[in-house]
């Protein structure tokens, strides 16, 4: 089976209780669409988890963009002033949990963790039950003249979808980043499914929110 959940935001016990409800087994893979940290204090010890199963497909999110280029300076001994800016941008998004929970990191580990979120695609297509499903963390606005995976990799994590608009017939879109309750507020809280998108951040790190997973060969919803 294929799953895809998103904006886990370091929810390291919701995370846990998902794996357990969908029975996540070895021959199954289970995409995570980007911001698996950040906001919540455990996105660390869910970054050490996800590296620890090969059936784990991690995609980016704006978060990790964020991330990376603090986690290499660290990693490399350096001060995180060499890119201010950086640090500076990471820490006003939620950055400030994963920094601490980093930098006590042993440095082999950092290194690994590092080298993990660095590693992380921008998108994957792939087809589940005579469907094909595009997955990634965000879309670009739509554009009726560009193809979707000619987008930069900005728009890819940080884009703003137009979610009434169907951007392919025959393809549906997975993605997270913006919480089903802004996209239409009698979706708050659960997976937004309309015009072939598939929007899954139920907003897991807020009061009321819950993290959601989909089930790609049937559509199976799931919520914890």
């Amino acid at each position: 089976m294929h799953y895809v959940i998103s904006d886990i935001h370091g929810c390291f016990e919701k995370y846990l209780k998902m794996l357990d409800l969908i029975g996540l087994a070895e021959n199954d893979s289970l995409f995570v669409l980007g911001d698996v940290i950040d906001r919540g204090d455990e996105g660390v010890p869910i970054l050490l988890d996800m590296m620890r199963r090969k059936n784990v497909v991690p995609v980016t999110g704006n978060h990790e963009a964020m991330a990376a280029p603090v986690m290499r300076l660290l990693t490399d001994g350096r001060a995180v002033t060499r890119d201010a800016n950086a640090y500076l941008r990471w820490m006003q998004n939620g950055g400030l949990p994963t920094f601490e929970a980093f930098r006590a990191l042993d440095p082999q580990t950092r290194r690994d963790v590092a080298d993990y979120i660095s590693s992380f695609s921008v998108y994957e297509t792939i087809s589940v039950g005579g469907r094909r499903f595009h997955l990634s963390h965000t879309l670009p606005g739509y554009d009726p003249d560009k193809d979707i995976h000619d987008a930069t990799y900005k728009e890819f994590i940080w884009g703003e979808p137009d979610y009434d608009e169907t951007y392919d017939e025959k393809m549906l879109f997975v993605t997270g980043h913006t919480p089903t309750g802004l996209i239409d507020p009698s979706y708050a809280g659960r997976i937004y499914i309309k015009n072939n998108h598939i929007a899954i951040d139920c907003g897991a790190v807020f009061d009321g929110g819950r993290l959601g997973c989909v089930r790609l060969e049937d559509l199976a919803e799931f919520y914890v």
